[in-house]
């Protein structure tokens, strides 16, 4: 009920949307909260409604730590009577909002989810858990390709074939293997080619260690070993900022830049990027590509560029066009060895 409700609303946040289903109001929700830690909290609904404002607005609000999304997540697997037993994973409630979490949040989530999804018997029947355990190489699955239409050059193929990464585990993140990533990168590749046009890049800007791989292998195998860039990012509270690791290639006056991310969600971080490019660099022609777009939806297959999450970020940057390698779900993607 919680996914059709984001489905059908996009603005609403999981966290709120797993209230609805269970047939909550904020007030009833905080009285629920506190029967489930046995009344040794008061919580008020006031405190619902900022972790939910937190969750839909960037900079308002606040973050509900990993114990409260503990107790959060079984006071709504109780659902609207208070005597069901949904199985809600308190990922479930941040899918969208996981990245803006506190480190130690993120970490702790990571390692229940493992915890969640690779049982095994211990000594004496016990259920225990390898947290080193991963998918194994080669388990991804890889949707069927479909045709997208994207912003484009002037005259140019508006039309890209981006493929789907479905997630069997719905509420966690989905760790790519070496075998996935190296098929995106080649279908970015492709669709470089048959933009319809000869596409000449000065620099490839990778963000962060994913898209700096991403950077490096586009421009060795697409353009001619052209001069690589990269934006290190920097979270501060809400907000983003580059580091002084960052690098940035001298180039010639008004060049063809392009910028390499992993994955597109709702925050407007390839906004910012490309202020920043275009700063340093005046009358630069910026291009990007990105690994993986999260779509509205629950259909990674999506007919319209604007069923992404990102789609008006995108457009807001102004970019000469956009490569999209797949489509994914929240809470997103991970990408080998865990590169940031």
């Amino acid at each position: 009920m919680a996914a059709e409700l984001m489905s059908r609303n996009p603005d609403v946040p999981s966290i709120q949307a797993y209230r609805y289903a269970a047939g909550l109001s904020q007030d009833q929700a905080a009285v629920r909260y506190n029967e489930v830690a046995e009344h040794q909290t008061s919580l008020g609904g006031t405190t619902i409604n900022a972790w939910e404002t937190w969750a839909r607005t960037r900079g308002s609000g606040s973050p509900p730590p990993f114990s409260s999304l503990l107790i959060l997540a079984t006071a709504y697997s109780r659902g609207p009577l208070g005597v069901t037993d949904e199985d809600i994973s308190p990922s479930d409630l941040v899918a969208e909002a996981y990245e803006r979490l506190a480190p130690e949040d993120q970490i702790s989530l990571k390692t229940l989810s493992a915890r969640s999804s690779h049982p095994s018997q211990g000594p004496g029947g016990a259920t225990t858990v390898d947290l080193a355990t991963r998918l194994p190489a080669g388990s991804n699955i890889v949707g069927p390709d479909f045709n997208l239409t994207v912003p484009t050059v002037d005259f140019g193929n508006p039309e890209i074939c981006a493929f789907s990464l479905p997630n069997p585990r719905p509420g966690n993140l989905l760790d790519l293997t070496w075998e996935t990533f190296g098929f995106g990168v080649e279908r970015l590749i492709r669709q470089i080619k048959n933009v319809g046009r000869r596409l000449d890049v000065d620099i490839c800007f990778g963000v962060n260690e994913a898209g700096l791989v991403m950077a490096t292998f586009l421009a060795s195998a697409q353009f001619s070993r052209c001069a690589i860039g990269y934006l290190r990012c920097n979270k501060v509270r809400d907000s983003i900022a580059l580091a002084s690791t960052s690098f940035y290639p001298e180039a010639d006056e008004a060049p063809t830049i392009l910028i390499c991310d992993f994955e597109v969600k709702h925050a407007d971080v390839v906004g910012f990027l490309a202020s920043e490019i275009r700063r340093r660099y005046p009358n630069a022609s910026l291009y990007f590509a990105v690994f993986g777009a999260m779509t509205k939806g629950s259909d990674l297959e999506v007919a319209s560029f604007d069923e992404l999450t990102g789609a008006q970020i995108m457009r807001a940057a102004d970019f000469s066009a956009v490569f999209i390698a797949a489509t994914m779900s929240p809470p997103g993607i991970e990408p080998p060895l865990e590169l940031r």
